[in-house]
């Protein structure tokens, strides 16, 4: 007996009508459903960040989400963002300054960057620190993140670019 449930989803502004089971993860959704393997698997529990993609431009750990719940939300995964160019500036930064060593966290810690500075304004190092807090990095130590979140925010307001 089949328990799955019709959902519509608008990923990287394609929109995706699928069948699923309701106890499957956004994240194995994007994953396997939709082949957007940018966001990782990592500790399945939400504290890793691995797997944070923005849902109505909120970041969100896709593991704790299920795919019903996301029925009607438009979802934008690492592919997406670098896609329509609104990572190139954070993906020099983070080259930049060494931010990127295993990679394993990078989608995440780019999806949350890119929306803390979708806020616009030029966050503080705390205000970078507090919202990375979802993002688990075992290689950088941080610093190097931040220094690169931050360089991009001061970089974009000179420019006159914080709405990316």
């Amino acid at each position: 007996m089949s328990t799955r449930q019709a959902i519509t989803v608008t990923v990287n502004g394609e929109s995706h009508q699928r069948l699923v089971e309701p106890r499957l993860s956004l994240v194995d959704f994007l994953r396997q459903d939709l082949q957007l393997t940018g966001s990782h698997v990592g500790c399945e529990m939400g504290a890793c960040g691995a797997c944070l993609v923005l849902v109505d431009d909120q970041p969100v750990h896709a593991c704790l989400m299920f795919a019903v719940q996301a029925e009607g939300a438009r979802i934008e995964t690492v592919e997406g963002l670098a896609a329509r160019d609104a990572l190139a500036d954070l993906k020099a930064a983070f080259r930049d300054r060494n931010a990127l060593q295993c990679g394993y966290c990078t989608p995440g810690m780019l999806a949350t960057a890119h929306a803390i500075l979708a806020r616009g304004g030029v966050p503080s190092r705390e205000e970078i620190r507090d919202a990375l807090s979802g993002n688990y990095c075992r290689c950088t130590g941080y610093e190097a993140i931040v220094d690169a979140i931050a360089a991009t925010a001061a970089a974009r307001a000179a420019a006159g670019e914080a709405d990316r």
